[in-house]
């Protein structure tokens, strides 16, 4: 996707028996029940899941140096049975590692993440490779069992079927479907790891951003004209970003309806994944289709293979 937005090849389907590896790219593990909760629900759907060396390493808040963290993702993904790439936890960290970067030329593996985890994937659709938008070890869960079996269904080759929300209008739009949080994804604007934006269908959310944040991150958008180039704007859960205690304040809403008005594209809000919620898997580089009438954001069925 590095000079024009088009459809990224998924990796080969998984199977049970498949060797999943896991990584902590970004910030120190502290959720421990739930990490092996997550690690356990892989393991029962029949995969092999092994922990990279050094995955609950600590480095103040990071889940060790950067170098450490490298080595873990380029082990995993350079291992040669390794099917897929399972991330530990979110906080912050993903884009200290993308500081000259160089993805391994080997076959595609899938690559599972959210949050923080938005700049190695946004960054791998450069390199014409789909993840996906998921569940993190220590959020799976807590998620629904259809939440759950979506996830599955996607890496095992099933269709995915769609998610409702709000629709704020725009009509209709088919594009290259890049879930991001917003926070993550502003901070790769002008890095050598952003996308194409052209053609695409952007799905945001985020956690804790009190509204002027957010007001301020889509604004940046605005103003290098990004939001311009787009299809469509999904938005899921924008959760704890209420405004300061005390202080006059539009409320997120009202700041994401400003800031998406007048581009005269589709819009559907309260979509079901983010933080704090229900999370559902959403591929990243595929096509997907958006209607701001219906609420309605659906994955397209063709399905392209590396």
């Amino acid at each position: 996707m590095s000079l024009s937005s088009s459809p990224c090849s998924l990796p080969a389907p998984l199977q049970p028996g498949d060797l999943l590896l896991v990584v902590a790219p970004s910030g120190t593990l502290r959720e421990l029940d739930a990490f092996k909760q997550g690690v356990e629900i892989w393991r029962s759907w029949g995969y092999r899941v092994e922990l990279c060396s050094g995955f609950d390493a600590r480095w103040g808040y990071l889940a060790g140096p950067d170098q450490h963290r490298r080595g873990q993702l380029l082990e995993a993904l350079s291992h040669p049975d390794c099917r897929g790439v399972l991330c530990a936890r979110g906080g912050f960290g993903g884009t200290r590692l993308l500081e000259d970067w160089q993805w391994p030329q080997v076959a595609p593996r899938w690559l599972i993440g959210f949050s923080d985890i938005t700049s190695l994937l946004w960054s791998l659709t450069r390199q014409g490779v789909a993840g996906v938008h998921a569940p993190l070890l220590t959020t799976l869960a807590q998620e629904p069992a259809w939440s759950q079996q979506r996830l599955q269904d996607w890496v095992e080759g099933r269709p995915m079927p769609p998610i409702f929300g709000s629709g704020w209008g725009g009509g209709v739009a088919t594009g290259i479907l890049l879930p991001a949080n917003l926070t993550v994804a502003t901070h790769l604007l002008g890095t050598a790891h952003e996308p194409a934006l052209e053609n695409v269908i952007l799905a945001f959310e985020d956690v804790t951003e009190a509204p002027y944040r957010i007001d301020r991150m889509l604004t940046q958008w605005r103003m290098l004209g990004k939001l311009q180039q787009v299809k469509g704007i999904a938005l899921g859960r924008f959760s704890r970003c209420e405004p300061p205690q005390g202080s006059p304040s539009f409320s997120v809403v009202e700041v994401l309806r400003d800031r998406t008005a007048d581009l005269k594209i589709p819009v559907v809000s309260d979509l079901p994944f983010g933080h704090d919620g229900v999370n559902a898997a959403l591929p990243v580089g595929v096509l997907a289709r958006l209607d701001g009438e219906r609420g309605e954001l659906s994955i397209l069925p063709d399905r392209k293979t590396a």
